[in-house]
């Protein structure tokens, strides 16, 4: 999946009328995502996306991957950098994992969903039930 195909993908789950929003919560899923989760299975999981969007999986790992946080700090995270209440920081980040998990192959997810305490299970919620904008893609 290509860039633009990815972001148009978010924009259309998320329902927004502009991509730039669809890329801010896509960069503030991921870079929030990358300093959870263990460099290398950051790296891992990026490989399969486009170019533009593995970066904020990558930045986020280099600047403070591994890092113990509880998964309401992970909300508040997403919350900040994208502008959203939790309740929508919650949703836009099950649908973005939900996105990421139809572009990677399915052991990548599972090795990241592994890192995480059960509390992140929520995050998961369109990729073990398709999100229904998903349209079967």
């Amino acid at each position: 999946m290509n860039y633009k195909t990815f972001v148009g993908q978010a924009q259309h789950r998320l329902e927004l009328d502009e991509l730039g929003p669809a890329v801010r919560v896509t960069r503030a899923v991921l870079t929030t995502l990358g300093e959870r989760i263990d460099p290398g299975e950051a790296t891992d999981l990026a490989s399969p996306l486009p170019m533009e969007v593995d970066r904020y999986l990558i930045d986020g790992a280099e600047r403070a991957g591994g890092e113990k946080f509880t998964f309401d700090e992970f909300l508040d995270r997403v919350g900040q950098r994208a502008g959203l209440e939790r309740s929508a920081a919650n949703y836009y980040t099950q649908t973005i994992i939900g996105l990421v998990g139809e572009v990677v192959p399915p052991g990548n997810i599972e090795k990241v969903r592994n890192q995480l305490p059960k509390e992140f299970d929520p995050i998961f919620q369109f990729v073990d039930e398709p999100h229904p904008q998903a349209g079967g893609q």
